[in-house]
């Protein structure tokens, strides 16, 4: 039998060792997911996204808005029937000249989602005739992020609001030193309460939490999000929640004063980005004369790989994309997610899929805004990174974020944190001329429910309307803007009333409000 020549061996060898490599990311999965996580590129998800609507895309490119339909775009609310108010009512229950102990209270989730915590915080202490301990602000296990209460908000500002209303300490007493997130993760203590239900009612914490406190002098309750009912509440803690929400929480100077510096940036033309030293901005606008001068949209994407993988959708990244997503599902929900049992038709036609970037672009040029609006992007960050954004940008050629808006030395305070990164762009959104977010979501919540309090446009996507006209491969432009304009003239920020089981957060009409 002939003897394969060394050359031969030397060719086998490198096969092999070529198709070792491609197969070690399956066969030792937990050493290449953190470099999938640093590299996402190299392992999985390097096909670059390619636009889903071409046909839409290219008509959209070569749009052109009249002067009427951008003044109407641009036009503030009216004047709605009710007006942002926090009551102050005689009949009020004054602060109790003695507490009856220390409420703790440990918050997960985002910035939003500890937000409506502190509100639901000082609306129990208040219930119980307790004094609030200042909220502990639990690390994000997504974003890893520490920051904590006094990093965010301006605690002066929330003890001197609320110093009618309940007492509140920044620290635990010394006589409870002990009670620590680390006591309660070590054992079952008869101080923690960990039962509270879903959206519990105010009988519910003077029948299971008033004893505990009169017992031990203190109270921890985690979890805590959500744990407070929106309806058959005492109209004076409905008032309260909005004064923590409205006037109590502010964000600390610096939050504030990079805020200030993007807004202004913003309304003046002016942009860090600009790399032959030109105002760019300014030369586009100029072109539409007196369009959009000084005013500008946030769009809140939030398009992570949570949110994509979770929503079981199709983005269009390919079978390297699916596959990706599918994997995270399974490790991070153990494949448990409701979405994965309908098709990615099923689910787009009942509006279940967050919005690409390229979809809220046109959906932004569909109602009327042209190339040369000012755009600041509100998120995190992107899933598929700039490659998902470019069709985005090139409908929109004058998007900004923070990064291109402020200097690094202006970042540095916020840089790697993932909760004060959102607080600037919460700060934002609410000095914006219109705010609109491509998918529901906590931050959307806050924001929808803080500027109908302030009466500022706010464009909510119809969701379902905008999955089937997706669909539709064989739309026309022509078609698809009417069938937009149509869908969303009542989702501009008019006024709605809270229906039952909805959150005081998102809808404050009526609770938060009086007749105008």
């Amino acid at each position: 039998m002939r003897q394969p020549s060394l050359s031969q061996i030397d060719t086998n060898r490198g096969a092999m060792a070529a198709a070792l490599v491609l197969l070690l990311p399956f066969l030792f999965p937990s050493i290449f997911t953190p470099l999938g996580h640093a590299f996402p590129s190299l392992l999985s998800e390097w096909n670059a996204p390619k636009p889903r609507h071409s046909r839409l895309l290219k008509s959209a490119l070569q749009r052109q808005s009249s002067d009427r339909q951008l003044a109407d775009l641009w036009m503030p609310l009216p004047q709605q029937p009710l007006k942002r108010c926090v009551r102050s009512d005689s009949t009020s229950t004054a602060l109790p000249e003695k507490s009856q102990g220390y409420i703790q209270v440990f918050l997960d989730g985002g910035l939003n989602q500890q937000r409506m915590g502190i509100c639901d915080a000082v609306s129990v202490s208040k219930i119980l005739n307790a004094t609030l301990i200042i909220p502990y602000l639990e690390v994000n296990p997504v974003w890893q992020d520490s920051s904590t209460f006094t990093d965010i908000y301006d605690v002066d500002h929330f003890i001197n609001m609320l110093k009618d209303d309940i007492s509140i300490v920044r620290e635990l007493p010394d006589e409870y030193f002990w009670s620590t997130r680390e006591y309660y993760a070590t054992a079952i203590r008869a101080t923690r309460i960990k039962t509270a239900p879903v959206h519990a009612s105010a009988n519910w914490y003077l029948e299971n939490v008033s004893p505990i406190l009169q017992s031990y002098g203190i109270a921890a309750i985690a979890p805590f999000s959500h744990r407070l009912a929106f309806d058959n509440m005492p109209e004076e803690i409905q008032r309260l929640r909005c004064k923590v929400n409205f006037q109590a929480l502010v964000f600390v100077p610096h939050i504030i004063s990079l805020g200030d510096a993007l807004v202004s940036h913003l309304r003046n033309s002016r942009s860090s980005s600009d790399e032959d030293g030109t105002n760019h901005l300014q030369k586009v606008t100029d072109a539409k004369g007196w369009q959009g001068t000084g005013k500008f949209v946030v769009l809140h994407l939030r398009f992570d790989k949570d949110m994509a993988a979770h929503s079981a959708c199709d983005f269009g990244g390919g079978k390297a994309e699916k596959l990706a997503l599918a994997k995270y599902r399974q490790i991070i929900w153990q494949g448990r997610v409701l979405n994965s049992q309908f098709t990615d038709e099923e689910l787009r036609s009942r509006g279940r899929c967050p919005l690409t970037p390229e979809e809220i672009g046109l959906l932004l040029a569909a109602l009327g805004f042209d190339n040369s609006t000012r755009l600041y992007l509100a998120s995190h960050k992107v899933y598929g990174g700039e490659a998902r954004i470019s069709t985005l940008r090139s409908l929109f050629p004058l998007m900004e974020d923070k990064k291109s808006l402020a200097s690094s030395e202006e970042r540095a305070q916020i840089k790697g944190k993932t909760s004060l990164l959102a607080a600037v762009d919460y700060y934002v959104s609410m000095h914006s001329d219109i705010f609109i977010s491509a998918s529901p979501g906590n931050m959307h919540n806050a924001i929808v429910g803080h500027r109908t309090y302030e009466n500022k446009k706010t464009i909510r996507p119809n969701m379902p309307l905008l999955g089937q006209l997706f669909l539709n491969k064989s739309l026309t432009w022509p078609e698809f803007e009417e069938t937009v304009v149509g869908g969303h003239k009542k989702r501009q920020g008019q006024l709605r009333l809270r229906k039952p089981t909805q959150s005081i957060y998102t809808y404050p009409a009526p609770d938060c409000m009086c007749n105008a």
